[in-house]
C-alpha cells in the first residue's frame, strides 16, 4: 500500500520546521475515484465520522426527531448550551433522565464553554460530553423498538447490528477491524475510500432516511460541531455540503453534485486537518474567503503573527 505523504508544513519565520504525513482521497460527481495521495484502500477507524451513518441506522430503525436534533445525533458537540439542552430534549422524548446515558463523565469541548462552566462551580457531567448527543438518539431509537436501554452499546445489541448493516452498505466495504471509541460505542473501519462513498450516498440522497441526515446536517451545522468550529465554518461556507470530522485528525465533506473528500492526518493533528481540507475543498473550486479563514492556522510570537501550516499536497489522478 502506499505510504502516508506530506499534506502540511508547518513554517515559522519563512523556515520549514516541521511537516505532517496523511493521505486524502476525492470522488468525482460519479463516484470514482478522481484523485488521491496516500493510502486511501486500507482500513482506517473514522471515529466520529462514522456518527451520520450511525445516525442513518437509527432513523431507519424508527427514529424521528425534529432536524436540529437529528443533527445533534450526528455531531461531536462543543458542549454549549444549544447543546446541552437538546440532547436533554431527546432524552425527553424518550422518557429518561441523565444517568441513562452511558458517556464518559467528560467537561464541554469548546475551552470557553468549559472555563464558564468551571468558573459557575460545574464538574463533569455526562451530558457534556461531546457524544451525548448520539447517545441519547440510540437511546431514544431502543425506547421506540422496545429494545433494551441498559446494553445498547453492546456490539451484539440490536441496534448496533443495524448500524453494522447500514455502515457495511454506505461504504461498499466489509468491516475489517470492530473497536471501541472514545464514548464506549462500537468503533466500525473502512477505508477513506469507503468513508468518502458513505458521505456521498447521504449528498446524493433524494427522498427517505438519507436526505432527512443530509437535510439536518446542512440546516444545523452548529449541531454537528458548534458555534465556533472550522468544521462549521466550512459547511456554511460550502454550499449544501455535508461533513463530519472525527477524533485522530479524520474529515470527510460531500456536495449535493456528487464529490466527496475524505482525509486522515497520520499524527492525529487536528491543525493540519483543517488546513488540509480547506485546500481539497478549495482544489474543488471553493476559493472564497471563508473557505480560506476555515482553514487557517497561524502561528505567534511575541504576540505577532509569524508563521503558519500551510497545506503541501500534490495530488495525482486516480
Amino acid at each position: 500500500m502506499p505510504s502516508p505523504v506530506v499534506l502540511a508544513e508547518v513554517v515559522r519565520s519563512g523556515f520549514v520546521e516541521g511537516r505532517h504525513h496523511g493521505s486524502v482521497v476525492a470522488l468525482a460527481a460519479d463516484g470514482g475515484v478522481e484523485w488521491s495521495v496516500g493510502d486511501v484502500t486500507s482500513p482506517v477507524l473514522p471515529r466520529s465520522c462514522n456518527k451520520p451513518v450511525q445516525a442513518l441506522a437509527m432513523v431507519r430503525n424508527g427514529l424521528d426527531l425534529p432536524p436540529d436534533l437529528l443533527a445533534l445525533a450526528c455531531g461531536s458537540h462543543s458542549g454549549e448550551q444549544l447543546h446541552v439542552d437538546g440532547v436533554r430534549r431527546i432524552l425527553a422524548v424518550a422518557g429518561l433522565g441523565e444517568d441513562a446515558l452511558q458517556t464518559p463523565l467528560d467537561w464541554p469541548l469548546d475551552e470557553e464553554t468549559k472555563l464558564a462552566h468551571a468558573a459557575a462551580g460545574g464538574v463533569k457531567e455526562r451530558v457534556l460530553m461531546n457524544c451525548s448527543g448520539k447517545h441519547a438518539a440510540m437511546l431514544l431509537t431502543c425506547v421506540v423498538n422496545g429494545w433494551d436501554t441498559a446494553t445498547y452499546l453492546a456490539p451484539d445489541h440490536p441496534l448496533q447490528r443495524a448500524v453494522v448493516s447500514t455502515f457495511e452498505e454506505l461504504t461498499g466495504e466489509p468491516i475489517e477491524v470492530f473497536a471501541t471509541d472514545g464514548c464506549g460505542a462500537p468503533l466500525l473501519s473502512t477505508s477513506l475510500t469507503g468513508l468518502a462513498r458513505a458521505f456521498r450516498t447521504l449528498a446524493v440522497a433524494a427522498d427517505g432516511p438519507g436526505e432527512r441526515i443530509a437535510d439536518a446536517i446542512r440546516r444545523h451545522p452548529e449541531m454537528v460541531s458548534g458555534t465556533t468550529r472550522d468544521e462549521r465554518d466550512l459547511l456554511v461556507a460550502v454550499p449544501g455540503a455535508i461533513g463530519k470530522m472525527g477524533a485522530e485528525a479524520l474529515h470527510a465533506v460531500a456536495l449535493p453534485d456528487g464529490r466527496a473528500f475524505a482525509l486522515k492526518i497520520e499524527d492525529g493533528a487536528d491543525r493540519a486537518r483543517r488546513v488540509v481540507m480547506a485546500e481539497v475543498l478549495r482544489r474543488a473550486g471553493f476559493e472564497d474567503d471563508a473557505v480560506r479563514r476555515a482553514g487557517l492556522v497561524e502561528l505567534h510570537g511575541g504576540g505577532h503573527v509569524v508563521g503558519e501550516v500551510r497545506a503541501a499536497l500534490h495530488a495525482s489522478p486516480a
